[in-house]
């Protein structure tokens, strides 16, 4: 995460299982239950690590979520993650009134999209 804020710049917020109280296996205590940036465009990068409760697979292991309102920017980063990599639930409305599409880029990370309806 601190990565993509030196990409995207913003402000980064990070909270681990054991500051949330959130896992009983001492082996989840420092991994990272919720991490968000929020940039001066507007954009939400949310990310999290795996608990050892669920199953872990090299590469496979976290799934990124990025959500705002400017279509045109959500799309052409869409076009990027996607182009090289595969489409997993296409680019749509969702039922929650917004688009939504979920891809796996070149490296194998998860990508989540949302465009937030008007």
């Amino acid at each position: 995460m601190t990565f993509y804020q030196s990409v995207f710049a913003g402000e980064l917020t990070m909270s681990t299982y054991d500051e949330l109280q959130a896992s009983q296996d001492p082996a989840d205590a420092e991994k990272i239950m919720h991490a968000q940036l929020e940039t001066e465009a507007g954009l939400v990068l949310m990310g999290a690590d795996v608990p050892s409760g669920m199953k872990y697979t090299t590469g496979d292991n976290f799934s990124v979520s990025l959500s705002g309102e400017n279509e045109a920017e959500l799309s052409g980063y869409w076009d990027k993650l996607s182009g090289s990599g595969s489409v997993t639930v296409p680019m749509e409305r969702a039922p929650w009134g917004d688009s939504f599409g979920m891809c796996k880029d070149q490296f194998g990370v998860d990508w989540l999209v949302n465009v937030s309806g008007s």
